[in-house]
């Protein structure tokens, strides 16, 4: 057992996409370094201050690094400490150190959270051999529990917080998959479609051939747009397809079905206007799934709601909705609900757009933009 989990640290890898610096990364390093530079002013009684200050001057600034860089940093950062050892291994001096030192206490949060695991294994070891000599030299036991207890929990705090955005990551590409696995049923419905109709106009045709070769020729036109359209539909469907289920034969809701949304609760409001004739199949049923969805999240979170307003509108070559609540948006978040993740993922993948976020206005709104040819 030991060894399955040794197996599967040494093949985690690095955590993907670590974020660029951002202004806090500066102001906390510009902070420290403050403090680093005052109290190498104003604190004589630190032993060795040159060296400490030199040391802190030095670390600090690695903290930049440290999610990028984690290992590199937690080496850096945790060696400072290390070298802050050697007067009291030689002169038995106490503590050799800034206070603005302790800011690497940092670097095995980025070090669990972000390195790969062997990197995490050898940073770990870094960290113990300084922190077990400053364990060792404690004067007290409260000193050596307190202390053995932070690092823990940073150590844990870094561990806990990778396996939430794991875990995040993982159940928002189910949903992208759900969504792109539904689109394709319905895709694979519109070409069945399409495919019965060529059938009966074939059929047509042959029994009308020999009496009425025009009409004939009328039956092939309208069996050539057919086969078009169902080859241009079956090219989208294979590129979103990821797996191999069935498809439900059942009428796929679109554009003139909107007004079915206006059962969900009598605060609804459709509108429609421009042109909306010859819309492709897939563009209709996203359009009516968006609108629905942005309706009943409404319905379910906006607080204090006298109104949801469903616009939708047909321009050249595009087809814009809006869905817009003037209730108290309760759905503030720093994360994106999986709803919103779906919407988003659908007109995606018809190559258009859907954002949807509090209204400066007031309320909650959702837009989106499909072209009106879905994209090969």
């Amino acid at each position: 057992m030991v060894a399955a989990f040794v197996r599967s640290v040494l093949a985690e890898p690095r955590a993907p996409d670590p974020p660029a610096r951002v202004w806090r990364d500066w102001v906390l390093v510009g902070g420290l370094l403050v403090t680093a530079v005052a109290e190498a002013i104003f604190r004589p009684d630190v032993p060795w201050r040159p060296l400490a200050t030199v040391v802190a001057l030095l670390v600090i600034p690695v903290l930049l690094w440290r999610r990028t860089h984690p290992l590199l940093a937690t080496a850096v950062g945790w060696g400072g400490a290390m070298v802050l050892h050697i007067p009291t291994i030689l002169d038995g001096v106490g503590d050799v150190g800034l206070y603005s030192m302790g800011g690497i206490v940092v670097l095995p949060y980025a070090l669990y959270r972000w390195a790969s695991g062997p990197e995490a294994l050898l940073g770990t070891a870094i960290v113990a051999v300084p922190a077990g000599l400053g364990f060792a030299a404690s004067a007290t036991l409260a000193d050596l529990i307190g202390g053995t207890t932070l690092l823990v929990a940073v150590f844990a705090l870094g561990a806990a917080m990778r396996y939430r955005a794991v875990a995040r990551q993982r159940e928002v590409q189910q949903v992208r998959t759900l969504e792109r696995g539904e689109l394709a049923r319905e895709l694979h419905d519109t070409v069945a479609h399409h495919v019965s109709a060529i059938a009966v106009q074939a059929q047509a045709g042959r029994a009308v051939a020999a009496a009425d070769p025009a009409a004939a020729v009328e039956a092939l036109a309208v069996i050539e747009a057919e086969a078009s359209r169902t080859l241009h539909e079956m090219r989208t469907m294979v590129r979103v397809l990821r797996d191999g289920d069935a498809a439900d034969y059942v009428p796929q809701r679109g554009i003139s079905d909107l007004e079915e949304l206006t059962r969900l609760s009598p605060l609804v409001q459709v509108h429609r206007a421009g042109d909306l004739a010859g819309v492709p199949q897939p563009v209709e049923v996203a359009v009516y799934r968006i609108c629905q969805e942005s309706v009943t999240n409404a319905i379910r979170h906006a607080r204090n709601a006298a109104t949801v307003i469903v616009e939708v509108r047909g321009d050249v070559g595009v087809v814009r909705l809006r869905v817009h609540d003037d209730g108290e948006p309760a759905r503030l978040s720093t994360t994106a609900g999986y709803g919103l993740l779906g919407m988003a993922e659908r007109a995606k993948l018809l190559g258009g757009t859907c954002q949807a976020g509090p209204d400066p206005a007031g309320g909650w709104t959702v837009e989106a933009i499909l072209p009106r040819e879905v994209p090969r």
